[in-house]
């Protein structure tokens, strides 16, 4: 036999052997290619001065965007944009930081130009975007006692300046649909953990606060007031129940994009019922996908625990991406088969799309 039909026959009878396919080497990646390929975690909280958290990010090629939040258990926001800019000091080229502003002042007059003002030194000190919570249309009120929604026109002139500076803004507006929903019926293992944690979220116990819909239909007038707002819809847009309503979004509002921090055991629980739509729908919105966790460092865990989780989160989120796995998670009940994207799209999701959307302007 001719030495290189010899050669492709061996390749053949290894191909079958080993149940691979020679072509899947350069087509998709591997376990191991985690650690080569550099990548970004959009979606991070860095609430401590302590380096670990970005150490273990440096060890697994991540560069991470921490985004300050006006979270009651947080530190205050002057506090989290002191610490960040301690730490950019020390790791200028591993850890980057959106800000916020505060709310709660907002009934006083000259609300809006303080934020701004402070948002711009914001921006002269690095911070590539601005991160709104859920605080907006589900906590805070205006003096008549009613609930201050997103599109509300007192933030007009804040999102104004945003648009008009090309500025990207992370909205965490809404939670979960599990949230209106008794703890026994919600589809994932963390979002029962979480409200069975934090009943004051818990929606389904609160009928008098505003409904998911109005709240969805909020953000989404936002948008359309603002089309050329650059919007994150962080933790899938809070959509995360159904791919196909964050694919009206992404269709309805070209300058949006999500993330999945936090909600990646829904796409498992819809992966388990129609995996071929959840594969699809990335292959589809690959430009419009970028890769978060919301990870957080704080004082309340250890450092060799913030660092292990954080480690072990990232590796298993590779998996369900890259591998055709059949695989299992903390968040759902049943086994569900990984997404098996190909490289170019995982390149999108992890690294590129991300650099263009924060990073085009910048000299990194």
């Amino acid at each position: 036999m001719h030495h290189s039909s010899f050669r492709i026959l061996l390749v053949f009878i290894l191909s079958v052997l080993f149940g691979c396919n020679p072509g899947d080497r350069n087509e998709y990646y591997s376990a191991k290619d985690f650690y080569s390929l550099k990548k970004i975690d959009v979606h991070a909280h860095q609430l401590t001065t302590r380096p670990g958290f970005i150490e273990q990010a440096k060890a697994d090629n991540f560069i991470l965007i921490s985004l300050n939040a006006e979270v009651p258990d947080y530190p205050p926001i002057d506090s989290q944009q002191y610490d960040i800019l301690q730490l950019r000091r020390q790791y200028p080229k591993d850890i980057y930081y959106a800000t916020t502003f505060e709310t709660a002042t907002m009934n006083q007059p000259d609300w809006s130009a303080r934020q701004i003002d402070y948002l711009k030194k914001s921006f002269d000190s690095g911070a590539v975007g601005v991160k709104v919570w859920k605080n907006i249309g589900m906590t805070i009120k205006d003096k008549q006692g009613r609930f201050i929604m997103i599109d509300d026109p007192v933030f007009d002139p804040i999102f104004n300046y945003l648009e008009q500076n090309d500025i990207p803004v992370i909205g965490h507006i809404g939670e979960p649909k599990n949230c209106w929903l008794p703890l026994d019926s919600m589809t994932t293992n963390n979002d029962r953990a979480y409200f069975k944690a934090h009943p004051e979220y818990h929606m389904y116990l609160h009928p008098e606060y505003p409904s998911y819909d109005s709240i969805i239909r909020s953000r989404d007038h936002l948008l359309e007031k603002h089309p050329k707002l650059r919007f994150t819809g962080a933790h899938l847009a809070s959509l995360e129940w159904s791919v196909d309503e964050i694919a009206k979004r992404l269709d309805r509002f070209p300058n949006m994009c999500v993330d999945p921090a936090e909600r990646m055991g829904q796409l498992q629980y819809q992966s388990i019922r129609d995996w071929q739509k959840v594969h699809d729908f990335f292959i589809r919105y690959q430009d419009r996908i970028m890769y978060g966790t919301d990870l957080e460092d704080n004082y309340s865990e250890a450092p060799d625990y913030i660092k292990g989780h954080a480690h072990e989160l990232w590796l298993q989120d590779w998996q369900y991406l890259t591998s055709g796995d059949s695989l299992q998670s903390p968040f759902v009940y049943e086994k569900f088969k990984g997404l098996r994207l190909p490289r170019p799209v995982v390149d999108k999701i992890y690294f590129s799309n991300a650099d263009k959307w924060y990073f085009a302007k910048s000299a990194r």
